[in-house]
């Protein structure tokens, strides 16, 4: 099972999959981009012979796929966040028609005004989390100083937490489908979580 699933890590395609639907789940939400990468992680622990200590040519390795997922967050988010600026007073009438939309548009601005950028990590992890920030961030004309740095940790994180579930889950329980869903359900905790998290933040 694990030379099976390792095979498929083999090759440059892996990272142009990655970094493609990383990228664009900033406007496509429910692109499987998670999925994605932990099934690279897994598969890149399975090719390297988690097993025999063996690691064959051509399987990615972690950082590279940890430094793929988290540029292309991070330029996702700043196509979004420049898309948002410019998109004038459509865009605005948008976001004031959307009561969460405005909610976040607030509490956004609220915490990169006290330089509290954590939730903009925190949403990273929230379902569409990510499309709400960059795009609010950007039809407020946040600073992209303010933003930028706290869009990058964020997309680090994220990138950082999802390969390695996927290569921990392969390490411990084998490149099973039982380590997949189990890597899987962590995910969507974290997820879940944050979105939790976000809905009980005050908004001043």
């Amino acid at each position: 099972m694990f030379e099976s699933v390792g095979s498929l890590a083999a090759g440059p395609w892996i990272y142009t999959a990655v970094a493609v639907s990383v990228l664009l789940d900033v406007f496509l939400p429910v692109l499987p981009s998670g999925v994605l990468v932990i099934t690279a992680g897994t598969a890149a622990a399975a090719g390297s012979g988690a097993a025999t200590g063996q690691v064959p040519h051509g399987v990615p390795g972690i950082p590279a796929l940890i430094l793929c997922a988290a540029t292309a967050s991070l330029l996702g988010d700043l196509v979004a966040y420049r898309l948002a600026w410019r998109g004038g007073e459509r865009l605005d009438r948008a976001i004031a028609r959307s009561r969460r939309l405005t909610t976040a548009q607030e509490r956004l601005g609220d915490a990169l005004a006290r330089g509290g950028g954590a939730l903009v990590v925190l949403a990273r992890f929230a379902p569409a989390g990510r499309s709400v920030v960059s795009f609010c961030a950007g039809a407020a004309h946040r600073r992209a100083r303010d933003f930028l740095p706290w869009s990058a940790l964020a997309g680090l994180s994220w990138a950082a937490y999802s390969v390695a579930l996927g290569y921990y889950g392969a390490r411990w329980l084998g490149a099973t489908w039982l380590a997949t869903g189990v890597s899987l359900a962590a995910l969507f905790g974290a997820g879940a979580a944050a979105g939790f998290l976000m809905r009980r933040r005050p908004a001043s």
